[in-house]
């Protein structure tokens, strides 16, 4: 077989019709080419992301978690204009994504769903921002601090120093409590109990005066002792006091 044989089959293999999209046809050469050019785009999109969060977000007087949510935006959003990019490099319209609408409808009832769910559940969170990374949330029996929020899901580092990734639709179908929205200071109680007979007005000032000496208690909001129950072998008082929250789950 000789060299120009073989160029001719390179030649059939390169310009080989895989289908028509609105008149244009798609050939394996430009599938190929399309594939690497994807794979370029994506780690171009990852530089690019990183060099952005380095030299301009990280020099922003902007809270950690938004500086993160634009980090992502960033990404994504080259992404999407390579993407452009090679659709137009293969003849694709926009436009023909509305044909591949009941395409996709027919997907979603397959097992894509949950995909697509979770996808738009992340852009919902990292645009209304319920949850930030470094919060302290809870979801049910979860508790634990967010350490990253994905387009997909959310890694949550729990007490127990493991790590779980919750589903992003899990934050919009779910209550969630998320303990530093506003702030990080949270109240605790404990309940103490006192022999009968006991000088009340002592018993609360002796109280408010240890948790005053406490170094992870607040000094604001003012600690407060209340009288609970009278137990069978004590009279039970309950003082609130307030910290920082990653103090008080230590």
């Amino acid at each position: 077989m000789e060299w120009s044989d073989i160029n001719e089959y390179i030649i059939k293999f390169w310009e080989f019709r895989l289908f028509i999209v609105d008149g244009n046809a798609i050939t394996l050469g430009k599938v190929v080419v399309a594939f690497f050019l994807l794979v370029l785009g994506y780690f171009l999109s990852k530089k690019f992301s990183k060099q952005l969060e380095a030299r301009v977000l990280s020099r922003l007087d902007i809270d950690p978690a938004l500086r993160y949510t634009l980090h992502q935006f960033s990404f994504y959003g080259m992404l999407i204009i390579f993407t452009l990019f090679i659709l137009n490099f293969l003849n694709i319209p926009v436009t023909v994504f509305t044909v591949l609408g009941g395409a996709l409808a027919i997907g979603v009832g397959f097992g894509s769903q949950n995909i697509v769910n979770n996808f738009f559940s992340g852009v919902i969170i990292m645009i209304e921002r319920p949850v930030r990374i470094g919060d302290m949330i809870e979801i049910g029996a979860l508790k634990g601090i967010v350490e990253e929020i994905g387009i997909r899901s959310t890694r949550v580092k729990s007490q127990d120093n493991t790590h779980i990734v919750v589903p992003n639709s899990v934050f919009l179908e779910q209550n969630v409590l998320n303990w530093t929205l506003s702030d990080n200071v949270v109240r605790g109680h404990l309940n103490i109990g006192v022999a009968y007979g006991s000088d009340v007005q002592k018993v609360r000032s002796l109280l408010i005066e240890a948790a005053h000496r406490h170094s992870k208690v607040l000094d604001y909001p003012k600690s407060e002792v209340f009288f609970l129950d009278f137990g069978d072998n004590a009279l039970v008082f309950q003082l609130y006091y307030y910290s920082h929250i990653k103090n008080s789950l230590e």
